[in-house]
């Protein structure tokens, strides 16, 4: 005997209604890393469980909602730490509430401290800044006439 459904299975939708609402959730990330987002909410914003949606997502885009999350705040953060804001300005700017936690994932993820990265960052647009024409790609300037025989330095 069957069982009467009063519910849609998810073999029921199309995919890519299924897709656009997992990318719904995704763009809601990019727009609201920075505050105070939880699974829930990112699930809602897709209209699916929290279970579900974090199948969906993974399937997609091969990591879960938080991974995910944590790598968008972090790529942010190499942005701001690049232009010379302090470790602790940075953490709090992208959504982090603890800066060791920060300092921890951005080290782990990275390879290098927050505090270091930063310093390297403002060094190498110093150098930049000081040799623009070193940091030329070859096919670039060699698309412009200009090879590594000519007198520009």
């Amino acid at each position: 005997m069957q069982k009467n459904r009063s519910y849609l299975s998810p073999g029921d939708y199309p995919r890519i209604y299924l897709y656009r609402r997992v990318v719904q959730a995704k763009l809601f990330i990019d727009a609201q890393y920075d505050q105070k987002i939880d699974l829930r909410d990112i699930a809602d914003e897709a209209y699916f469980s929290k279970f579900h949606f974090t199948r969906l997502f993974k399937t997609i885009y091969n990591k879960t909602p938080h991974q995910y999350l944590i790598s968008v705040r972090i790529e942010r953060s190499k942005l701001l730490l690049a232009e010379g804001m302090p470790v602790s300005a940075a953490c709090s700017t992208v959504g982090f509430e603890s800066a060791a936690s920060f300092s921890g994932l951005f080290k782990r993820i990275t390879g290098i401290a927050p505090a270091e990265y930063s310093r390297q960052q403002v060094a190498r647009k110093a150098e930049i800044k000081k040799t623009p024409l070193k940091y030329i790609p070859n096919c670039f300037a060699e698309n412009k006439g200009r090879t590594k025989k000519s007198n520009i330095r």
